[in-house]
């Protein structure tokens, strides 16, 4: 009898073992529950990002209006007939000192 209780003791010492520290455990699948979390948070930011290029792409290709604007913004290009204009700000500093 006494070797019946101390095997059943020792099978659930080993199967509380695997419950809680070994592969499947608890702890292992929080840590995989959260790194799934990660993971999703990563993508839905990923496929915003795709959107937008994928938008942009889509302008580039249908028409010049487009064009014309990356090419006003990033390349500082003005259309013939018209005037450009620049204002340069003088910082405030430098305009107390000249005083």
């Amino acid at each position: 009898m006494r070797w019946l209780l101390l095997t059943l003791l020792l099978l659930l010492g080993v199967m509380q073992y695997r419950l809680w520290f070994a592969e499947g455990s608890f702890a292992e699948r929080h840590r995989l529950q959260i790194q799934v979390e990660e993971q999703t948070r990563i993508n839905e930011e990923l496929q915003a990002r795709n959107a937008v290029l994928e938008r942009e792409v889509l302008e580039l290709q249908t028409g010049k209006k487009g064009v014309e604007q990356r090419a006003r913004e990033q390349l500082g290009l003005v259309r013939e007939g018209e005037m450009f204009y620049q204002i340069v700000e003088t910082p405030e500093s430098a305009s107390d000192e000249a005083q």
